[in-house]
């Protein structure tokens, strides 16, 4: 009997094996169907920045494009590892150093001097790319060969020099932007910048006063001015000696779309004209499984786990040894475990409930039900994937925009600032012990469902609008009249000024006339007195 029923199941796993194959083979056939029908295109990818984390926002969604059928070719320092259909990388290594694991927290100066001065740190790396990165190989026989694409794709950030290859090729042009909105990047679009209460993304402010707004106007047209100065510039002179081109910002006036890395559920509201799609978590995929030992150290944690890293760009090892005495002995006062992203083998004086790890799956671990906080410098990616996965975190920003990734998640109920250069034990366990609060969690919980309640998932969208770029050849009707405006114009000048003279023509006509009115009704009154 035993026996039968053993045959019994097998028969029926096999039957089961069967059915699966004949449904994989019809999926299969309705996406060749699907692919066949669907148009394919070429696109030229330029993401020329050397930081990973620029690339790694956006590396998904090319994938993403060529299994949809369409043909890459991909500009940027960080080709991929193993061969993918579809895809034709054109590396940049080589040309710069890559910006990981770069920057020391000993460098980081704390001086607010320094958020006037971001744009021309950014743009020396972009002038080092522009003169290198144009002058390869590949790069030239790029532009020699003329167009043989039918859409680009480009991240807009610090310069715009690699847009010289658009004078070989007349297609429409799709911006990206990895974070939010630099300065700079809002004129290509004519959308509105207002600085009396859109804080620039170098700022730590969320809603502002007198003396912030002041300060927000200043640092709005010094970061414009630094930019014009420098990256123009610099963008300028390697298109002309690589290409002979001139003028590469008139590529960026006529950018069709632009996709940018940002979601008012978390970088606040904000107006935006037709052609800007907000795409804020563009990178995220489904959690993968963990690694057996950082899964283990999780799940055997009754109280939960929280998650310290301090991303890819800067060196955690560096930490001031008074700042991590400080968090060790915080995280040993805690219940909770601690994985510490940590890229020595060694840390003097750890406690037993933290574990170190050079390299540690972020995404995956935030997304584990067992972790109940993040410690963060508050980049993008890691701000993003936090509030995806409902995890209240303790930000400690750095440079560039985390200060206003800090501020925003704080607003939103995501997380707390914590000031680095003032860190002690008793203000880290504090920070530490409100984000483990219940009630706290819960408002990190209702933030993630705002920021996942969408029409469509991030990525999604970016596929829709790139295909109907493409689709259309162009989007030139979803850009306003204000793009490539004179500034006198769109700011109303030449009209105040009209006004202002009409008003003071009819202020002088009005005058004169009443003088002289006033001046006949006297001679009158004389010459009635006399006679």
């Amino acid at each position: 009997m035993e026996a039968a029923s053993f045959i019994f199941s097998l028969n029926y796993l096999e039957l089961e094996k069967q059915e699966k194959k004949i449904k994989d083979m019809k999926v299969g056939i309705v996406f060749l169907l699907f692919a066949a029908v669907c148009e394919s295109y070429r696109i030229l990818c330029i993401f020329p920045h050397q930081m990973k984390s620029h690339f790694d926002v956006f590396e998904p969604l090319l994938k993403e494009l060529s299994a949809r059928g369409h043909d890459l070719t991909v500009i940027s320092h960080f080709p991929q590892k193993r061969k993918i259909s579809r895809y034709t990388d054109i590396s940049l290594k080589g040309s710069a150093d890559i910006l990981v694991e770069a920057v020391s927290l000993n460098q980081i100066n704390p001086s607010r001097i320094d958020k006037y001065l971001t744009s021309r740190f950014i743009t020396r790396f972009a002038n080092i790319v522009c003169q290198k990165g144009l002058s390869l190989p590949a790069v030239r026989n790029l532009h020699q060969d003329g167009c043989k694409f039918d859409l680009v794709i480009a991240e807009f950030f610090s310069s715009n020099c690699f847009l010289s290859l658009l004078n070989q090729c007349r297609v429409p042009l799709i911006a990206t932007s990895s974070c939010e909105l630099l300065p700079w990047i809002n004129d290509f679009f004519a959308n509105p910048d207002n600085p009396s209460y859109i804080p620039i993304v170098f700022m730590d402010y969320y809603k502002m006063g007198f003396i912030e707004r002041l300060e927000n106007a200043f640092l709005y047209m010094a970061n414009k001015v630094l930019y014009e100065y420098f990256s123009v510039w610099d963008a300028n002179s390697a298109a002309k000696a690589n290409f002979n081109v001139q003028n590469v910002e008139r590529f960026a006036f006529n950018a069709s779309l632009m996709l940018v890395n940002s979601y008012f559920a978390l970088n606040r509201a904000r107006p935006f004209v037709p052609s800007i799609i907000e795409v804020g978590g563009i990178h995220l995929q489904e959690p993968k499984q963990l690694p057996l030992n950082i899964e283990k150290w999780i799940n055997e944690s009754k109280d939960g786990v929280i998650y310290f890293s301090m991303g890819s760009m800067i060196k955690g090892h560096t930490f001031p040894e008074h700042k991590k005495q400080a968090f060790l002995r915080a995280f040993g006062r805690l219940k909770q475990r601690v994985l510490w992203k940590w890229e020595n083998d060694t840390m003097p004086g750890k406690p037993d409930n933290v574990m170190i790890q050079k390299w540690m799956p972020q995404f995956d671990i935030l997304c584990h039900p067992n972790v109940k906080g993040f410690v963060s410098h508050g980049g993008l990616l890691g701000t993003t994937e936090a509030v995806h996965c409902g995890v209240p975190v303790v930000v400690m920003p750095q440079f560039g925009d985390q200060h206003t990734n800090a501020r925003a998640l704080e607003a939103g109920g995501g997380g707390i600032v914590l000031d680095f250069h003032n860190i002690e034990e008793d203000t880290v366990y504090r920070a530490l012990k409100t984000i483990l609060d219940p009630e706290f969690n819960k408002k990190a919980k209702q933030l993630s469902e705002r920021f996942r309640d969408r029409p469509m998932p991030p990525l999604e969208t970016a596929i829709y609008w790139i295909e109907y770029v493409a689709r259309h050849k162009g989007a030139d009707h979803m850009r306003t009249a204000a793009v490539n405006m004179p500034f006198y114009q769109y700011l109303l000048l030449d009209v105040i000024a009209f006004l202002i003279l009409a008003l003071a023509f009819t202020i002088f006509i009005v005058y004169h006339t009443i003088r002289i009115t006033c001046g006949m009704c006297c001679k009158k009154t004389q010459k009635v007195k006399k006679s």
